[in-house]
């Protein structure tokens, strides 16, 4: 892996010596690494779920297409590729595409609620190399968890992590959304992580998807910031956070980390029909790159998108360039800027400085979303949050049979699923 070519970023542009960071910011030929959204199929209808997951859209990648791009994946010399979703392991070919990925030393970390790690699964990851597995808590303890993320979906992570210890599976990720509900439980989530031998994950909330709905009730409050960036000053070494919170670093010291925001210069984001975006937690037809399957592939996208283009150009710090930590903090996330309607060279919206609080009470246009793969009618597996919150017509529904799906696993992913398989 090398710089990003010249066409994109003029050599003369580029500063000689320094910190690697200013290298990154410019762009490389590959990613480091991506994300991979290989379905929009979900058992679970998390409340502030990035990808508004549920359905699965038809025209997903067929298997033949999924191989080949990891095998232009492989020959640009792609570190790891991040598997979400959606359920990534709802796809019926998903572990065969794992298998692939392994043969052709592209690395996977998948992103998983659990539903599919059986104590079958769990020995053929413990015996795979290149695997990464991250069950996502979102709640140290039932209550908080299932809030946002459905009944029962704590007790199907914390057996996920079970059948893993059991299979002899080393350094599971634990990964936690940061939410208002959940900052108290810091020590706890620390615990578990502890308990079946796993890594502590912590990441942001963004208001994508449908966390653009539920992000005034649920992101942490100003005093929670400073609990949070506390705990992983203290903590921050054995605690793994994908650089998610450097805005953070306007309190003093930076975190442990890129402390970047790497959309288009080191990461992106692959969904389902093989459309790039420049970040995973905004898949918006403001930050679409391209199409892989379109000639030139993938590598086409990534070194020659416009929009990548653009982001590897060196940027100015807006209305942020005056304060004294720009140069900590970079003005924050893009996504999470853009999600609430700040303009890009903006604060960010939880600047700790009080920027955004101040940027937050002016006239804005939040943008529509999109796209939204959310199931049609609420089911058992909706979260307490979106129960409490629905609209009468939505009571209506709920009481109301809806008419039958066009094929079982449209509305029920795991339709006909055999849990010994």
């Amino acid at each position: 892996m090398t710089l990003a070519p010249e066409s994109a970023v003029e050599a003369s542009d580029r500063p000689v010596g320094g910190p690697l960071i200013n290298q990154f910011e410019l762009g490389l030929d590959a990613p480091i690494c991506l994300t991979w959204e290989l379905t929009y199929a979900c058992n679970l209808e998390c409340a502030h779920c990035l990808s508004s997951s549920g359905r699965r859209d038809p025209r997903e990648l067929t298997t033949e297409q999924c191989k080949a791009v990891i095998d232009e994946l492989a020959r640009m010399q792609v570190f790891y590729v991040n598997i979400g979703g959606g359920e990534p392991t709802i796809r019926p070919d998903f572990w065969e595409l794992l298998q692939y990925a392994v043969d052709h030393y592209v690395g996977v970390k998948f992103s998983t609620n659990g539903v599919r790690i059986t104590p079958e699964r769990a020995r053929f990851l413990a015996s795979t190399d290149y695997v990464d597995v991250q069950v996502s808590l979102d709640g140290a303890t039932a209550e908080v968890n299932d809030y946002v993320r459905g009944p029962g979906s704590f007790d199907t992570a914390i057996g996920a992590l079970e059948n893993l210890q059991a299979a002899g599976f080393r350094d599971a990720k634990i990964s936690v959304v940061c939410t208002r509900e959940n900052i108290g439980q810091l020590d706890e989530f620390k615990a578990i992580a502890d308990r079946y031998g796993a890594t502590l994950r912590l990441t942001r909330l963004r208001p994508s998807g449908r966390g653009a709905d539920v992000w005034d009730e649920l992101h942490p409050l100003p005093e929670q910031q400073r609990v949070l960036y506390d705990w992983l000053m203290a903590h921050g070494e054995n605690v793994l956070t994908g650089d998610s919170f450097f805005h953070l670093a306007a309190f003093g010291e930076s975190l442990p980390g890129l402390n970047l925001c790497g959309a288009g210069r080191v990461v992106c984001l692959i969904d389902p029909i093989g459309d790039v975006y420049a970040c995973p937690f905004a898949i918006h037809d403001e930050f679409h790159a391209g199409n892989l399957l379109a000639d030139g592939g993938f590598q086409r996208v990534w070194q020659t998108s416009p929009l990548f283009t653009e982001l590897r150009s060196p940027q100015t710090g807006g209305a942020c360039s005056s304060c004294e930590f720009f140069d900590s903090c970079r003005g924050g996330c893009m996504a999470a800027k853009f999600f609430t309607g700040l303009p890009l060279d903006g604060p960010d919206p939880e600047c700790v400085r009080g920027h955004g609080e101040a940027a937050l009470a002016q006239d804005r246009a939040v943008p529509a979303a999109s796209q939204d793969h959310s199931k049609k009618a609420p089911t058992r597996n909706q979260p307490v949050m979106l129960q409490l919150g629905r609209r009468p017509d939505d009571l209506e529904a709920a009481i109301v049979p809806p008419s039958p799906p066009m094929s079982a696993c449209a509305e029920n992913p795991l339709a006909g699923f055999n849990p010994n398989n």
